[in-house]
């Protein structure tokens, strides 16, 4: 199990390193926002953190202005909402470098389960409430397993059932799973597997079943 005073260490260390280094990037992608629609250059959104905290997440967006008023709150592959620098922004996951803003505040660490929005954690069983035990993170195994949840998502026939009575388990399961190793040499295998993908994802576009609804 992780010592929390090394995690909460690591991940304000680097988080206020990566704000600073990363800053020309923060800035060229927030201009590029802004001149493309005129709209916000950020989206914030309220999830749910460590035991049951609310609290407000922040991306750079990616969808058109009011994009929730006009769609579910899962994207989909092909989602026609999405701008196309956001097209690019999601693929590459820069929109969510903001994220160590969250970090740096302690709302969110590196690695820990991705936080979901409140109508998603109101359907948890007791035993998957147990994931709320962990501080939410900006990448997780889940994030790592589910790399093409959009195009997993674009091929279902009811995306929202799709998410909430498939994906979302698995996704409990596996931070559940993390839970039980979690150190910082597995934070930073995971760190890794994310920025760099080689090709172990167990859920690849082409090789992925999508079980009956």
């Amino acid at each position: 199990m992780t010592n929390p005073i090394a995690k909460r260490t690591f991940d304000a260390s680097f988080a206020g390193l990566g704000l600073v280094v990363l800053s020309p990037i923060l800035l060229l992608v927030a201009v590029l926002i802004k001149f493309s629609d005129g709209g916000p250059v950020f989206f914030l959104q309220k999830r749910i953190g460590q035991y049951g905290r609310r609290f407000w997440i922040w991306k750079f967006r990616t969808m058109i202005v009011g994009a929730e008023k006009h769609g579910p709150s899962i994207t989909r592959g092909g989602d026609q909402r999405v701008t196309v620098i956001g097209r690019f922004l999601r693929k590459t996951k820069l929109d969510e470098l903001p994220q160590l803003w969250n970090v740096l505040r302690g709302e969110m660490s590196f690695v820990g389960p991705r936080p979901e929005v409140p109508r998603y954690v109101a359907r948890y069983t007791p035993a998957q409430r147990e994931v709320l035990d962990l501080k939410p993170g900006i990448t997780d195994l889940a994030s790592v397993e589910f790399r093409h949840e959009e195009e997993l998502l674009r091929n279902a026939p009811d995306a929202e059932k799709f998410y909430t009575e498939y994906c979302l388990p698995k996704k409990i399961a596996l931070n559940l799973q993390y839970h039980r190793q979690a150190n910082l040499w597995q934070d930073t295998r995971i760190i890794l597997r994310t920025i760099f993908p080689f090709g172990s994802d167990n859920l690849q576009k082409s090789s992925v079943r999508q079980p009956s609804l």
